[in-house]
């Protein structure tokens, strides 16, 4: 009897260890497995979505992963974390710029951000960047300029780098009253911890191949982050496919129709949980800005929805605490109407 009540508990311990690590992938699994009972097309199409969503931005993840661990074996963070130092708002208009013309999309600035973060980088510069890069990169800008017009792709680029700027201001002077001195999640990157890098930086090892504890430590980084992405990405696509499969577009087309400012602030509600990535948002708000739509409301709606879909959305509560992805919001719904308004103020001149 004494073994078996020593044994539950240990049981009970072990269950909530492996729900702690796997909780994410148990969810994606749940997922599929229901609705493999209730609807079993639903159940493909979703995991084929998912599936071709992780492929299409399989090139960027790559890249930033080696890049992040390459940075981390050589010991080139130190220089990066060094280049952060001093000039803050540089370095926010810096991060917004880089944000809005990076080919990196908001999945694939995840490892970026995780490291900067955690050497030390403050998150004034690392939010402008974050805020910035979902909305716009040179593929977008293209596609955009095709299928609405180049003065929209335009606006787009100004919207995305204004509101990296806006954010990283914001940021940083709530910095300067003592908030955000630990933005990571703990277990993300050092902790947060990574100040250290700039106070006591160590020389950089380029050729980091021809030491095995630095191979080590480059294999290591890159399979924690790959698996860690690999697993938020996965929930994040297989809800966005639910919501593209239970959400009608037209039910988006009668809630933002119309003229005026109630359509920016619609759009803008509505762009929190936009189930629409970025490229698939494009005709739709070419379809609605010929029926009549506000071209600001449609440019709310492209702000706010690149920067909260759910891919973008759930790797930013992954990834910081939950202060920093509240922040996140408000930044992006405050910059979205902002973006919008003025934007129709433009098209009426």
């Amino acid at each position: 009897m004494a073994d078996t009540s020593i044994a539950a508990p240990g049981r009970r311990a072990s269950l909530r260890q492996i729900w702690s690590d796997h909780r994410v992938w148990m969810a994606s699994v749940l997922i599929l497995g229901v609705l493999a009972v209730l609807d079993a097309s639903q159940a493909r199409d979703s995991a084929i979505f998912a599936a071709t969503a992780l492929l299409n931005t399989a090139p960027f993840l790559i890249l930033s992963i080696a890049i992040a661990a390459w940075a981390n074996a050589t010991g080139a963070d130190n220089l990066i974390a060094k280049a952060f130092t001093g000039a803050p708002l540089l370095m926010v208009a810096l991060g917004a710029l880089a944000g809005g013309l990076s080919p990196f999309c908001s999945c694939g600035v995840i490892p970026l951000i995780a490291a900067l973060l955690a050497m030390g980088v403050p998150l004034s510069a690392v939010m402008a960047f974050w805020l910035a890069s979902p909305i716009m990169d040179p593929s977008m800008f293209v596609l955009t300029a095709g299928v609405l017009d180049l003065e929209f792709a335009v606006a787009k680029t100004f919207a995305a780098i204004g509101l990296g700027m806006f954010g990283g201001v914001v940021v940083h002077f709530m910095m300067r009253g003592g908030a955000f001195a630990d933005p990571l999640r703990d277990g993300i990157g050092n902790g947060g911890c990574g100040g250290a890098k700039i106070r006591a930086p160590k020389p950089v090892v380029w050729r980091f191949w021809a030491d095995a504890e630095r191979r080590a430590k480059f294999g290591k980084t890159g399979l924690s982050t790959t698996l860690f992405l690999a697993k938020w990405l996965t929930l994040a696509f297989l809800l966005e496919s639910l919501m593209l499969a239970w959400i009608p577009a037209e039910t988006v087309t009668a809630t933002l129709g119309g003229e005026g400012l109630l359509p920016i602030v619609t759009a803008t509600l509505v762009g929190v949980p936009a189930y629409l990535n970025g490229y698939a948002a494009l005709p739709l708000v070419g379809g609605l800005i010929e029926q009549g739509m506000a071209p600001g409301a449609g440019m709310a709606f492209l702000v706010a929805g690149g920067v909260t879909s759910i891919p973008a959305a759930m790797a930013v509560w992954a990834l910081a605490r939950p202060q920093v992805f509240a922040l996140y919001i408000g930044l992006s719904l405050s910059g979205a109407f902002a973006t919008g308004l003025l934007f129709q103020f433009w098209t009426l001149t």
